[in-house]
């Protein structure tokens, strides 16, 4: 049996207002970021040398484990982005541009990521911890957190707290960015000096 004319008629309305909804409802694809790439360290690293670092994987706070850019509104409100987004997941971004800075700031040193090594005897491993990693309602970008360096026996050689911030050069999520990166330079320094100490 066919359908009348007048069910026709509805049923393309219908589908036609579903279509232009779906369209009015999409709105603007979000932006997507990645932090800045370090400079990669100009020698061949010596894969027969003793010294190792290994980074194991970062923990993060619960909130900063989401796809978009985490900004703080006051003392105690967060919000996250929806038009702006990591590319990648936050913590593999830090692992690597943590794993390169250090890698150029330690010659001599191999500094590779947990699941790189099949060693089980590490020399030396890095864990870190991040807190906040977020733009501040004052125009800074924040991060904070601790480290811990343990020897081959898992011994704890160092617990450190870090609290850095970095002024906005301009408004808008890509300065944000920019000085994330900056946060994590200067969180590089001091971790590789850390390291020169325990030597």
């Amino acid at each position: 049996m066919m359908p009348s004319r007048g069910l026709t008629a509805l049923l393309a309305a219908s589908l036609a207002a579903l279509w232009l909804s779906g369209c009015a409802t999409s709105g603007t694809p979000p932006t997507h970021y990645t932090l800045p790439d370090a400079p990669i360290a100009d020698a061949t690293p010596d894969v027969s040398a003793d010294r190792l670092l290994v980074i194991r994987p970062i923990r993060l706070a619960r909130y900063l484990d989401v796809e978009g850019i985490v900004f703080q509104l006051d003392d105690i409100t967060i919000q996250q982005a929806q038009g702006h987004q990591w590319a990648e997941p936050l913590g593999r971004q830090l692992e690597r541009g943590l794993r390169d800075r250090l890698a150029a700031r330690l010659p001599g040193t191999r500094v590779m990521l947990d699941g790189d090594t099949t060693r089980s005897d590490t020399p030396l491993a890095l864990r870190l911890e991040v807190d906040r990693f977020q733009g501040r309602h004052d125009g800074m970008a924040v991060a904070e957190g601790r480290w811990q360096l343990r020897n081959a026996d898992g011994e704890l050689l160092s617990l450190t707290p870090f609290s850095l911030t970095t002024p906005l050069e301009t408004d808008g999520y890509p300065a944000l960015v920019q000085a994330l990166g900056q946060d994590l330079d200067r969180l590089a320094d001091r971790l590789a000096s850390a390291i020169k100490r325990l030597r």
